[in-house]
């Protein structure tokens, strides 16, 4: 089972993927400058592939497509194909006493996310877009919000 773990920022979106079976971290990366000009992805595999994407991503959905297209890169990517990661974990900044514990995301949560925008204006539009990015770019893959 592999999971991708993604924390996503006002202009960045860091992510790791990981294999369960051993708790090991196949590969991780960043992607810089979302919404604004230069943007850039660097991805580095557990065995020292790397690649450095320079490419604008106007929002978080962009900066998810091209994570996923390094992560299937042939040369410097871990995956063969997208239905190889099993659930995707969110870091979200804050559920305020809405959740105790992490859950499964549906309409209802990000509506909660939604409302609790307020107690984290810089970070929790962020998250939410790159909740609703991932839904749409995998939409069979199951989402889970992990809150701090």
């Amino acid at each position: 089972m592999k999971i991708l773990v993604v924390n996503a920022g006002s202009s960045s979106l860091k992510y790791q993927l990981i294999d369960m079976q051993n708790e090991s971290v196949i590969l991780k990366g960043l992607c810089e400058r979302i919404t604004f000009t230069g943007g850039q992805l660097s991805q580095k595999t557990f065995d020292g592939k790397e690649i450095v994407i320079k490419q604008d991503m106007p929002t978080h959905k962009e900066a998810m497509q091209l994570v996923l297209t390094a992560m299937l890169d042939k040369e410097n990517g871990a995956l063969k194909s997208i239905d190889e990661i099993s659930a995707v974990g969110h870091r979200v900044l804050h559920s305020a006493e809405d959740f105790k514990c992490s859950v499964v995301i549906d309409d209802e949560v990000i509506k909660t996310c939604e409302k609790n925008a307020v107690f984290g204006p810089l970070h929790m539009p962020a998250n939410i877009a790159c909740i609703k990015s991932c839904k749409e770019v995998m939409p069979s893959v199951p989402m889970v919000a992990v809150f701090d």
